[in-house]
């Protein structure tokens, strides 16, 4: 039988590191599960056929997340867009963000694809600045926002680290929209003509590390409370069936 009988400080300093280690571990549990709905919902998307544009922002384009549209209209190819620092197999280069005008008048924002750094004038990938309307495959992406320790996006050089959906369009002539605004489409695999902008480029960049965050916080309640009952065994207030550590002299 465990007889504790507690020391006041120690009590006061170790309880709450224990009871706030438990209930973070307890919290990444949950995210990992929120985490894990997400991801079950990208899953599905990605195997669903593509949807007409009309289906996609009749509710809210999000739920859609990584899914495919389709999706017709002309490119405005003489407002576009640059994402800086993008590599394809360790080459560095661009992405070519294309504002597409549908039969309405709306704006969306197409990402065409990575382009290498020397061909960023368009007079140098002609074949590719394809003119008309044109029946496109998109993948839905959301906005994006700066990252941690990322550049701040240049607008007046034309320099972007990451696609801001509604500041972009609004360059581009589109009236802001809060269907709009909150997403953007990226080209899937398909040619283009001169090979470039080479599509193809989403990338699936949702980690789900909670469960190692977790385990890394139920360790340190458990390496607390290690403390706190060695402490009090060493001190001669913890018993175990009747018996007390015995110090030698």
């Amino acid at each position: 039988m465990l007889r504790l009988r507690p020391i006041f400080w120690p009590t006061a300093i170790m309880l709450p590191i224990i009871l706030f280690s438990l209930g973070l571990g307890v919290w990444q549990m949950d995210r990992r599960e929120w985490k894990r709905g997400i991801l079950d919902l990208i899953a599905v998307n990605q195997a669903a056929a593509p949807m007409p544009f009309d289906e996609l922002v009749t509710g809210d384009p999000l739920r859609r997340e990584y899914g495919r549209v389709r999706v017709s209209g002309t490119f405005l190819h003489d407002k576009e867009f640059y994402l800086a620092a993008r590599s394809l197999k360790d080459k560095v280069g661009m992405q070519v963000v294309t504002p597409l005008r549908l039969d309405d008048g709306t704006i969306i924002l197409f990402d065409r694809g990575w382009i290498p750094s020397e061909k960023k004038d368009p007079a140098k990938r002609a074949e590719g600045q394809v003119p008309g309307k044109l029946d496109l495959t998109g993948i839905v992406r959301r906005s994006q926002v700066k990252r941690q320790f990322a550049p701040d996006n240049d607008p007046a050089k034309n320099f972007w680290f990451h696609v801001d959906v509604p500041l972009m369009r609004q360059m581009a002539g589109g009236k802001p929209d809060p269907v709009l605004d909150i997403f953007f489409l990226e080209a899937d695999a398909t040619p283009n003509p001169g090979g470039v902008p080479i599509g193809g480029q989403t990338r699936l960049d949702i980690p789900n590390d909670h469960l190692q965050y977790a385990i890394t916080w139920f360790l340190i309640a458990l390496a607390g409370l290690g403390v706190y009952l060695a402490y009090h065994w060493e001190n001669g207030r913890l018993t175990v069936n009747g018996r007390t550590k015995v110090k030698s002299p």
